[in-house]
C-alpha cells in the first residue's frame, strides 16, 4: 500500500536503485494487481524478493513474483515440474527443518467433534435442502451456488444458527482450561468475524481478545500489547485475513484452527505465527473437525493439494493445486462442474 501511495514520486526518480527487496512477495503474485505494477515498476538493476509461501493457491503465483525478480524467466502454462526447473536458478530455498535446528517441536492433533443434537439437526435439513435445490438447477447451478452452501455448513458447525449451541466452542472451553491453568496462552482463528465475537462471549472467563480487519491499526496493536504482557488475557481470536501475516505471536504456546481456511499455506502462515524463532518450548496445533459434515470432505481434499509449493521447488512430478477448484467444491456434495 505505501508503495502504490508514493508511486507519484517513485516514477519522477531518476536514480536506479542497485538493489530493491521485497519482504512478504506473495503480495505481488497477482500480476493485475495495483500493488504488483507500482512494485515491479520502481527502477533497478537487482530484485530480491522475501517469503514463506512462494505458491499459496497455484503455480502462477510463483510468475506473479518472478515478474519482479527476473521478467521472461517463467511463464503461464509451464507444468509444475519445468516451473521448478526454470526457476530454480533464481531460488534460494531454506526449509525449518535444514535450518532453524534450534526450532521448538510442532506437535499436530485434529480434534474430530460430534455436533450436538440441536446442530446435527439444523445442518441435516440445510444440506438436504441445499443439495436438493442444486440438483432441481441441474445445469444452472454455477460455483457461487454450491460456494454458498459451503458456507452455511461450514458456519452451523461453528454455530448452530437457530440455538447458538456449538459442540466446537464446548471443546475448545475445555482445551482452555487447561492452558489457562498452566499460566499459558492461546490462538484461535477463524474464517469469519462474526464467528470471533460468539466465541468471546461463551469464552468470557479466558479474557479473550479480537483481531481482525474492521479494526484500526491502533486497535489491533493495542490488543497485541495487551495480549503479550496482560496474564488476565489467555486467548487470542484472531481473523485468517488480518492476522495470518505480519504477527510475531512466540510467547503463544496453542494454536486453535476453529474452522478451515481454503487455502492449506494460509493455515500455515496462521500457525507460523506461533511457531517460529522465539518460540519457547513446543507449540501445539489443534483442528476442530466436525464429524460426518463438509468440513471431514473439506480437509481430506486440501491434504490431497498441500505439496504444490514443495512440487514446484523440488521439481517433483505435478499433482494437483493447493487451493479447492471449482471442481472440487462441486464434488463436495457428489455433484460435477456443469459443462
Amino acid at each position: 500500500e505505501a508503495v502504490i501511495r508514493d508511486r507519484p514520486f517513485l516514477d519522477e526518480m531518476r536514480t536506479k536503485f542497485d538493489l530493491v527487496i521485497l519482504d512478504e512477495a506473495q503480495r505481488i503474485k497477482n500480476r493485475a494487481s495495483q500493488t504488483s505494477k507500482a512494485v515491479c515498476s520502481i527502477p533497478r538493476k537487482r530484485s530480491w524478493a522475501l517469503t514463506g509461501t512462494p505458491v499459496e493457491n497455484r503455480s502462477e503465483d510463483l510468475v506473479g513474483i518472478f515478474d519482479f525478480v527476473a521478467p521472461g524467466q517463467v511463464h503461464d502454462g509451464m507444468s509444475p515440474r519445468v516451473l521448478g526447473a526454470a526457476a530454480k536458478g533464481h531460488c534460494l530455498r531454506r526449509t525449518k527443518d535444514k535450518v532453524l535446528k534450534d526450532m521448538p517441536p510442532r506437535l499436530d492433533a485434529d480434534r474430530y467433534i460430534e455436533l450436538s443434537n440441536e446442530q446435527r439437526e439444523t445442518y441435516r435439513r440445510a444440506e438436504e435442502e441445499g443439495v436438493l435445490r442444486l440438483s432441481e438447477m441441474g445445469q444452472e447451478a454455477t460455483i457461487q451456488h454450491v460456494f454458498e452452501l459451503v458456507l452455511r455448513l461450514k458456519q452451523i458447525c461453528n454455530f448452530d444458527t437457530a440455538t447458538g449451541a456449538s459442540a466446537k466452542a464446548d471443546c475448545l472451553a475445555a482445551e482452555l482450561e487447561e492452558v489457562q491453568s498452566s499460566g499459558r496462552k492461546a490462538i484461535v482463528f477463524s474464517q469469519w468475524v462474526a464467528t470471533l465475537s460468539r466465541l468471546r462471549e461463551r469464552l468470557k472467563s479466558f479474557g479473550p481478545l479480537e483481531y481482525h480487519g474492521g479494526m484500526s491499526t491502533a486497535a489491533r496493536d493495542e490488543v497485541i500489547e495487551s495480549f503479550r504482557n496482560k496474564s488476565q488475557h489467555s486467548v487470542l481470536l484472531l481473523s485468517y485475513g488480518a492476522g495470518a501475516v505480519g504477527l510475531n505471536l512466540q510467547f503463544s504456546q496453542y494454536v486453535f484452527l476453529f474452522d478451515r481456511w481454503w487455502n492449506p499455506a494460509i493455515e500455515d502462515q496462521a500457525i507460523n505465527r506461533a511457531h517460529r524463532i522465539g518460540a519457547v518450548g513446543a507449540v501445539t496445533v489443534t483442528k476442530f473437525l466436525s464429524v460426518g459434515t463438509i468440513e471431514e470432505r473439506i480437509d481430506e481434499v486440501l491434504a490431497r493439494k498441500r505439496n504444490l509449493s514443495d512440487v514446484i521447488l523440488s521439481q517433483a512430478e505435478p499433482e494437483p493445486a493447493a487451493s479447492m477448484s471449482a471442481e472440487d467444491i462441486f464434488s463436495l456434495f457428489g455433484l460435477k462442474l456443469p459443462e
